[in-house]
């Protein structure tokens, strides 16, 4: 598995630490057998799911990470752990020096957490009724909570519908003014599950550009989680996957681009509608006489691939980028043997 070297970090560089986590969940099984719901009173068939699996990870001060997976995987199992919602079967957790759940009254005024599909705004009220009562309830302090309203407003653009009715919002517009809201109380670390679940492309590019200039001008550290990979390698400097619990990888995007070769898209374009027949790449698709093709350009150079081509047929016009990250992804869990990515 790969894991950043943490051996020179001091413990005071460190933000999150997990050390050999486990979460388990129990579920009670159901049978529509008669005879099974009696047994079943008396001797119940409990399914144990083991959500998280001897999980260890470091997050240092100032990062941002990206945390990803498929669906079932531990994320949102493991941001509620750190977000002190949850408690670890075993293992511990600990995060800005502190147990969440033991110190979670402290804890919880130094974190900020957002779930991409639950909103703190009071849905019946204007977005400043929100923001005051957190105000009123944090007891923060009138001079920083104008100055810090006015780094939000600024950042994020949601003076326009300020006094607008929670309910009356855009997916985007309450995404951003959740996320404005959450940072009031100035947290110096962010945990973010699906910030951009939903929402579209422009307010999706809005909010990362936030997270991105909020972690560079306040230093804050930052977790997040999505689906969006391609947004998150413009993102976040590290990625961390995890899969059935387990610590897939841990590294940054360019090892994992270069763990799994160089993997572009290869568009070429010809004058008949039939395919060139080319060694060493995967036949996509065929768009009339446009050709799509992968292939590993560090294990075929692009040039060889095009004579081959040209010997085929006439070439009249080549396209190539890189890859997304999500075909790399899905690569590293076709290999993955639940002992992490060699």
């Amino acid at each position: 598995m790969n894991r950043p070297d943490h051996s020179a970090t001091s413990v005071s560089d460190i933000a999150v630490e997990l050390t050999e986590v486990d979460k388990i969940f129990y579920q009670r099984q159901r049978s529509e057998k008669v005879r099974d719901v009696f047994k079943n009173l008396f001797r119940p068939n409990i399914r144990e799911i083991r959500a998280l699996q001897k999980v260890n990870l470091e997050i240092r001060h100032g990062e941002i990470v990206a945390y990803a997976g498929p669906n079932g995987a531990g994320k949102s199992t493991t941001v509620k752990l750190l977000s002190s919602v949850l408690a670890p079967t075993s293992g511990t957790v600990r995060c800005l020096g502190m147990d969440p759940l033991k110190d979670r009254v402290h804890y919880v005024k130094r974190i900020g957490v957002v779930f991409g599909q639950r909103t703190e705004l009071w849905w019946d009220q204007p977005v400043a009724a929100s923001f005051e009562w957190k105000r009123v309830v944090w007891d923060i302090p009138r001079d920083r909570y104008n100055a810090m309203l006015d780094f939000v407003k600024e950042l994020l653009g949601i003076d326009e519908f300020f006094n607008s009715l929670a309910r009356q919002l855009s997916l985007g517009q309450k995404m951003r003014a959740d996320l404005a809201l959450m940072l009031m109380h100035e947290p110096e670390i962010l945990f973010l599950d699906e910030p951009t679940i939903g929402i579209d492309v422009l307010a999706k590019r809005n909010i990362l550009d936030f997270i991105k200039d909020l972690n560079r001008e306040k230093g804050v550290t930052v977790m997040i989680t999505s689906h969006d990979m391609d947004d998150l390698e413009q993102l976040a400097g590290r990625i961390v996957m995890i899969d059935k619990g387990n610590i897939a990888f841990d590294g940054d995007f360019r090892e994992l681009r270069g763990q799994f070769g160089d993997r572009r898209h290869l568009i070429i374009e010809t004058a008949d509608t039939s395919p060139p027949q080319l060694s060493g790449v995967q036949f996509i698709e065929s768009e009339s006489n446009r050709h799509h093709f992968t292939f590993d350009a560090a294990q075929m150079p692009i040039p060889t691939l095009l004579d081959e081509a040209a010997e085929q047929t006439t070439i009249r016009d080549v396209e190539t980028h890189r890859a997304p990250i999500d075909d790399v992804i899905a690569d590293m869990y076709e290999d993955w043997d639940g002992e992490g990515v060699n």
